[in-house]
């Protein structure tokens, strides 16, 4: 029994030994590679790059009081049209303490002033008529009664300007009606009713009631990288895709280039600006992001082949060539010549010819023993 069962084992480690040597024999035998063939292809190459920013319009207009004061009454909101003239809002004047006393105390000093020389306008006039005194008199004493008599309206109309920011006289023209500069549409109302705002002067540049813009008129506003910028130049078209308006693709035309960068993480960018031909019923608004695509190159029905299938090395470039399918794989590695790429096909000025095939991705590896011996 023993005798039997160490002839067993034995057996079975021959066997192991053998089957173990099998193994690594048809691993060691080198594998044939198999490549995808490609033929080159006429087709149409553009270069293009990239450039993210947003939509804006072309002349925003931040509309501002001519006096300071209260807000009394809003008569617009945002997203509303808007024509030039329009009020957007109301502005009640609060009078400073100081200006008001001194326009009261004018307006006190001029009626005085107009009620003398009234009395002696006419004091002079009835010595005139019983010509008690020459006329140059008489006139200098009516110039006199008719400068008090402006005076005085002045002085009244200054008072009703530092109490309500307006004069009876000038109604139409009040500065407490504030309103809008162009015709457009609202994009924002920061005020409220009962909100104090200022003027524009020296130190402050106001509040702003409203801001209004032509979105008629809009453009792209984005930034471009420095290895890029001096590939493209100003009138150059443009495609626009809109974040928020996916399926939709507008024309636009480069119009301005910043002759200086800035430097964002590491990179120096440098800002363009685009004028956006847009249909009139698409609703374009404010602030959407955007990507512009810049054609920097184009070429039309050239021989190209896959970018993948190129080998660059150095200066030079290459690409493999079939020689022979059967029984094996063979390619010849020859040297071509480039022109633009895409990213994904390249332009080939020379080297090859479209009767040609190069060189691809792997479809598989395989061993030609292994598959003789299943056969």
């Amino acid at each position: 029994m023993k005798k039997y069962l160490r002839i067993f084992m034995i057996v079975v480690i021959a066997a192991i030994f053998i089957a173990t040597f099998a193994f690594l024999y048809v691993k060691s035998q080198p594998k044939e590679i198999v490549y995808e063939v490609i033929t080159p292809k006429v087709a149409d190459i553009e270069k293009s790059t990239v450039a993210t920013g947003k939509v804006e319009p072309r002349d925003e207009i931040l509309i501002k009081p001519q006096i300071s004061g209260i807000v009394e009454e809003v008569y617009k909101e945002a997203g509303e049209m808007v024509k030039k003239g329009e009020v957007i809002a109301k502005v009640k004047v609060i009078p400073e303490l100081g200006q008001l006393n001194s326009a009261e105390s004018r307006v006190r000093v001029a009626d005085i002033n107009y009620k003398q020389s009234l009395q002696e306008f006419d004091r002079q006039k009835k010595l005139y008529k019983d010509k008690l005194i020459s006329k140059e008199e008489f006139e200098k004493s009516e110039v006199s009664m008719k400068t008090a008599k402006e005076e005085l309206s002045s002085s009244k109309d200054n008072l009703d300007i530092v109490k309500e920011g307006i004069t009876k006289n000038s109604a139409t023209y009040s500065n407490t009606m504030i309103r809008s500069t162009i015709d457009g549409l609202i994009l924002d109302v920061p005020i409220k009713k009962g909100n104090s705002v200022i003027m524009s002067n020296t130190f402050n540049d106001g509040t702003t009631i409203a801001t209004v813009a032509n979105m008629k008129d809009l453009i792209f506003k984005g930034k471009i990288d420095e290895t890029e910028v001096g590939r493209i130049r100003e009138g150059m078209p443009i495609k626009l895709t809109i974040g928020a308006l996916q399926n939709l693709k507008f024309d636009a035309k480069l119009e301005y280039i910043s002759p200086k960068g800035v430097t964002e993480n590491g990179a120096n960018l440098f800002e363009i600006k685009a004028a956006i031909n847009a249909p009139s019923n698409v609703n374009i608004r404010s602030g959407y992001s955007a990507n512009a695509e810049i054609v920097l190159d184009r070429v039309s029905k050239v021989l190209s082949v896959p970018e993948s299938t190129v080998e660059f090395s150095g200066d030079s470039t290459f690409v493999y060539v079939l020689k022979t399918e059967k029984p094996k794989q063979t390619f010849e590695r020859r040297q071509i010549k480039l022109g633009v790429s895409d990213g994904i096909k390249i332009e080939i000025k020379s080297g090859i010819t479209a009767k040609d095939k190069v060189r691809g991705a792997v479809i598989e590896d395989k061993k030609p023993d292994a598959e003789e011996n299943k056969k």
